[in-house]
C-alpha cells in the first residue's frame, strides 16, 4: 500500500508540475484567448442567451477553482525551497545566530516581537550611525529591552558573545 500511495504521490507531483508549467506557457493564454473570442462571436447565434452567459461563466469557475489549488500548491514548494536555501546560508554563515533557522515555525505573536526587536535595533543603529555594523539577536532583544521568545533559547552550536 505504501508504494501505491508513493506512486500516486509521484503522477501527482509531476502532473502538478507540468500543470503549472503549461498554466504559465504563452500557449496558454493564446488557447484562452481564443476560447473568449469564439465565445463573444457566437453571443449573436444564441442571442446573448442565459446559457450562452452560463458557458462561460461554469468554464471560467471551474478553471479558476483548479488554477487556486495549482497555484496554492506552487506557492507552497517555492516558499519551502527558499526556507531550505535561507537556512543553509544562516547555517553555513559564521556568527549568524542558528536559532533563526526554521523561524518560520514560530507563532505569529512571536515572530511580531522578534521583528520588533529588530526594528528597534535598526533605529538605535541609524541613530548611532552604524548602518554596516553586524548585531546579534541578543542585541536585538536587549534594544528591545523584551524578554526572549521560548523558541529563541540558545541552542547547541550557536556562538555567544
Amino acid at each position: 500500500m505504501t508504494r501505491h500511495k508513493s506512486s500516486f504521490h509521484a503522477f501527482s507531483e509531476r502532473f502538478s508540475h507540468q500543470a503549472t508549467l503549461w498554466a504559465g506557457s504563452t500557449w496558454a493564454f493564446m488557447i484562452a484567448l481564443a476560447v473568449l473570442i469564439v465565445w463573444g462571436f457566437t453571443g449573436p447565434i444564441f442571442s446573448f442567451s442565459d446559457t450562452w452567459q452560463l458557458i462561460i461563466n461554469t468554464g471560467t469557475t471551474i478553471v479558476t477553482f483548479l488554477m487556486v489549488f495549482l497555484i496554492q500548491r506552487s506557492q507552497n514548494k517555492e516558499s519551502e525551497a527558499v526556507q531550505i536555501k535561507l537556512n543553509e546560508i544562516l547555517a553555513a554563515m559564521e556568527g549568524a545566530s542558528n536559532r533563526l533557522i526554521n523561524i518560520e515555525d514560530m507563532s505569529e505573536e512571536e515572530i511580531h516581537r522578534l521583528h520588533a526587536c529588530y526594528q528597534k535595533l535598526a533605529t538605535a543603529a541609524r541613530e548611532a550611525g552604524e548602518l554596516c555594523a553586524t548585531h546579534t539577536i541578543e542585541e536585538a532583544m536587549r534594544c528591545a529591552e523584551v524578554e526572549e521568545p521560548k523558541t529563541l533559547a540558545p541552542t547547541a552550536g550557536t556562538q555567544e558573545e
